[in-house]
C-alpha cells in the first residue's frame, strides 16, 4: 500500500509541475492577447478564452499520458487493457469500471482521480481569472467603469 501512495504522490507531483508550467504559459498568452486594443471586444474575448481553454486541455491530456505511462511502468492493469483509456477514465473521475487495476494497485485509480479533480479545479480558476482580467481590460464590467473601485482593487493586489 505504501508503494501505491509513493507512486501516486510522485506522479501527482509531476502532473502538478506540468500544470504549474502550463499556468505560466496560459497566463502569459492571456496577458499578451487579452490586453491588446481591439475594436471587436466580444470576438476578442472569445478568442482569448478559446486559446486559454485549448492550452489547458492540452495540459490535461499530457497529464493523463503521464498517468498512463506510470500505469504501464508499475503494471497497474493488464497491458492489453488500454492504459491510456484507463488513465482517462480515472483522471476525469468518469469511472466506467470496465477496466480495473490489478489487486496490488487498486488505490492508483482513486489517487489519479484525486489529482484530476485538483487540476480541473485549478484550470477552472485560471479560466475565471483570465475571463475577469480580459473583461476588465475591455471595459465590459461594472468595476472597470468605476475608477474608485478599480483603484481599490489595484491597491489590494
Amino acid at each position: 500500500m505504501l508503494l501505491q501512495f509513493l507512486v501516486g504522490t510522485l506522479v501527482s507531483a509531476i502532473t502538478i509541475g506540468i500544470h504549474a508550467l502550463v499556468t505560466i504559459v496560459a497566463v502569459s498568452i492571456a496577458r499578451t492577447a487579452g490586453l491588446r486594443p481591439t475594436g471587436r471586444p466580444r470576438l476578442h474575448l472569445m478568442g482569448v478564452m478559446i486559446a486559454t481553454a485549448a492550452v489547458l486541455q492540452i495540459a490535461h491530456t499530457l497529464e493523463v499520458l503521464v498517468w498512463a505511462g506510470a500505469y504501464g511502468v508499475v503494471q497497474a492493469a493488464a497491458s492489453d487493457s488500454g492504459l491510456l483509456y484507463f488513465a482517462f477514465v480515472n483522471y476525469t473521475t468518469l469511472g466506467y469500471g470496465d477496466i480495473t487495476p490489478v489487486r496490488e494497485w487498486r488505490l492508483i485509480g482513486p489517487l489519479t482521480a484525486m489529482n484530476g479533480v485538483l487540476l480541473f479545479g485549478w484550470s477552472a480558476a485560471i479560466l475565471f481569472e483570465v475571463l475577469r482580467k480580459t473583461l476588465d481590460h475591455l471595459g465590459m464590467t461594472e468595476a472597470s467603469n468605476d475608477p474608485e473601485r478599480t483603484d481599490v482593487r489595484r491597491r489590494l493586489v
